[in-house]
Parts: C-alpha cells; sequence; structure tokens
C-alpha cells in the first residue's frame, strides 16, 4: 500500500503557495489516465480565489487546514479544517479565508 503524509504535504505545498505570485500551488496526490479517482491537494493564501468554473462531476472537498468559502450559485457554504463537503453540480469557486490547504475528490469515470 502507497501511503501519503497529508500534514507535511499540506505544509509543504502551503509554502510555495506562499511563495508564488498567484498565491496557491497543487499537486496531485491520487490520478491519472488510468485511474476513475482523482485526488488533488490544492493550497491557497488568504483571500486567493480560484475563479467560477464548471463542475467537474462528481467530487468533494475536504478542508485540511484554515478555512474557506464555497460559492455555487446563489449560495455561499463555509468550510473549515476537519470539515468535508460535497461540491453541488454546478458553477461555482472557492475563496480561501485564511491561509488554507485542501484536498479535492473527483470521479472521472464518464
Amino acid at each position: 500500500m502507497q501511503t501519503t503524509s497529508l500534514t507535511a504535504l499540506a505544509a509543504a505545498q502551503l509554502e510555495v503557495a506562499r511563495a508564488a505570485s498567484a498565491g496557491r500551488s497543487a499537486v496531485t496526490v491520487h490520478g491519472g489516465r488510468e485511474h476513475d479517482l482523482r485526488q488533488t491537494l490544492i493550497a491557497m493564501t488568504a483571500g486567493t480565489r480560484l475563479g467560477e468554473h464548471e463542475s467537474p462531476g462528481e467530487a468533494t472537498l475536504q478542508v485540511l487546514e484554515g478555512e474557506v468559502t464555497l460559492h455555487a450559485g446563489d449560495e455561499a457554504h463555509d468550510l473549515r479544517a476537519g470539515e468535508h463537503g460535497v461540491i453541488p453540480p454546478q458553477r461555482h469557486d472557492l475563496v480561501a479565508r485564511t491561509d488554507a490547504v485542501v484536498l479535492l475528490t473527483v470521479a472521472t469515470r464518464a
């Protein structure tokens, strides 16, 4: 079994995000063309926004560190470290209210 320390990876990616002009960093934890599941760790500095985009299909968001807000349509969903949410199947964006790290899980099977 392959294991990954999400705590260590989150800390490292948050440092990369803090040094990046865009204020964010992402790394694939699991996935690829041969897999039906993709997991991406995304680190964002406070105030950084992942602009509105289409829903990738069935997806969840787990907050590992900090606080974020997911906007979907007219709704805003606040999530904090330790919380898990299902991403609505519509256009949405994500804003880091504090320095934050999230784990995005997407089912890629058509």
